[in-house]
């Protein structure tokens, strides 16, 4: 990291309003920053507006394709699975490379296989074509995030890393509504082809927007060099602590929005695949929780907002049993208040722990987070085809508990490491 990096929370500490000549890092009211925030959070809403372009979709595609909830779910799986795998390699490519660059040539190849995805004959050439284009958003996340990491002022990191997080939030809303609404009129294949068009527009503005790197520096792509950093965050207990928070998280979040449309298209609600659609504006509620959670965590504490997102989230999950509308939408609302809360908190919490291999320490919490996407995906419609809603409620407990579990040993491991403290100071 370059040596401006060393004075930069003195500075922000002791006068936020004035710009330090010696610390060139981007900080919120500059036009840098604004020019950032913009493109990342058209970055992030190109990202999930593609990653989840079949999951609103997928009781048509069932009917179209004439395929079950559990195959049709592997269009959401593939994507979600193939982001995972790559998303290491792709980061050792931005140690080489450079963060734009990456995120630039992901964006362009995803939203290319994006405008192949409506014309697939069959759920295998439509899986096949979902996993490329996850492997090809795989080099957007962690990029990002390390991006962020080196360009901004540390002060300001959670809430940059939170609009990047509302950007996905807002890309999953939005996709979602769209293709609900386009494919009640024309199918679900120009719903998909609609996303592809709008992630182009995305891609071109961020690539337009994104301020150059002034704090990038090339780092080694050899294998060994690489194995060795991702073993020295595996063996981070904070780190593994996190990576498994936010693959936990997202089982919940998959699990959930992969079955609700199956769930509102059966009685007792029969909904229209158009008003399914719309049930997905509740992840304005997304936007809102991840853009602010670093004022939580500045009144409540990491551990603190983690415990809060995990208890918000139990509430959803338990008011969706609800044969309600009304109850199971403020159900949907909690649930995803609490996943964008904690996903935001434990992504950020990654990149303030990392010191060295940013990108790599990003991209193995990607690599979970969307592990957890893929597993809560398949798992989640298993339980459903099993046990109805009720089964994929269970899951999503299970999935809190873990999160609440981990959370209570990092904060024992936080009390013995500052009771040994004075000890060892003696």
């Amino acid at each position: 990291m370059p040596s401006a990096s060393t004075g930069a929370s003195a500075v922000d500490a002791s006068a936020p309003s004035v710009p330090d000549p010696a610390d060139s890092r981007l900080a919120p009211g500059g036009p840098g920053y604004r020019r950032m925030s913009l493109a990342l959070f058209l970055a992030g809403v190109a990202t999930f507006a593609l990653l989840y372009s079949t999951q609103a979709l997928l009781p048509l595609i069932s009917t179209d394709l004439g395929v079950t909830a559990s195959r049709a779910s592997w269009t959401v799986s593939a994507a979600t699975g193939g982001l995972a795998l790559f998303v290491i390699p792709m980061s050792a490519l931005s140690e080489r490379y450079g963060r734009r660059t990456l995120m630039t040539a992901s964006l362009a190849v995803a939203v290319a296989v994006g405008l192949l995805v409506p014309f697939a004959p069959s759920i295998g050439a439509l899986v096949a074509l979902r996993a490329v284009q996850g492997a090809a958003l795989a080099g957007l996340p962690a990029s990002a995030t390390a991006y962020l990491a080196e360009e901004v002022r540390p002060k300001a990191l959670i809430t940059a890393i939170g609009l990047f997080v509302a950007g996905n939030s807002v890309g999953g809303m939005s996709g979602r509504i769209i293709t609900g609404w386009v494919a009640q009129e024309w199918g679900w294949r120009i719903a998909v082809a609609t996303i592809g068009v709008i992630a182009v527009a995305c891609a071109v503005a961020f690539r337009s927007l994104l301020p150059a790197p002034r704090h990038f520096t090339p780092g080694s792509q050899r294998p060994r060099a690489l194995v060795r950093t991702v073993r020295d965050h595996l063996a981070n207990p904070l780190l593994r602590r996190l990576y498994a928070i936010g693959a936990l998280f997202m089982t919940v979040f998959g699990g959930v929005y992969t079955v609700i449309g199956y769930r509102l298209t059966e009685a007792p609600f029969s909904l229209p695949q158009g008003v399914i659609g719309s049930v997905f504006l509740v992840y304005l509620v997304g936007t809102v929780s991840a853009s602010t959670a670093g004022r939580l965590v500045d009144r409540v504490g990491r551990r603190g907002s983690l415990y809060l997102a995990g208890g918000t989230t139990t509430a959803g999950l338990l008011l969706s049993l609800a044969d309600s509308l009304p109850l199971v939408l403020l159900g949907l609302v909690l649930i995803t208040a609490g996943f964008f809360a904690g996903h935001a908190v434990a992504s950020s919490s990654v990149s303030h722990t990392a010191k060295e291999g940013r990108a790599q320490a990003s991209a193995l919490y990607q690599s979970a987070y969307y592990v957890g996407s893929s597993a809560g995906s398949t798992l989640g419609a298993v339980a459903f085809h099993a046990g109805g809603w009720a089964g994929t409620v269970v899951l999503g407990l299970l999935a809190v508990l873990g999160v609440v579990t981990i959370t209570l040993v990092g904060t024992h491991a936080a009390r013995t490491r500052a009771a040994r403290e004075p000890v060892l100071a003696h």
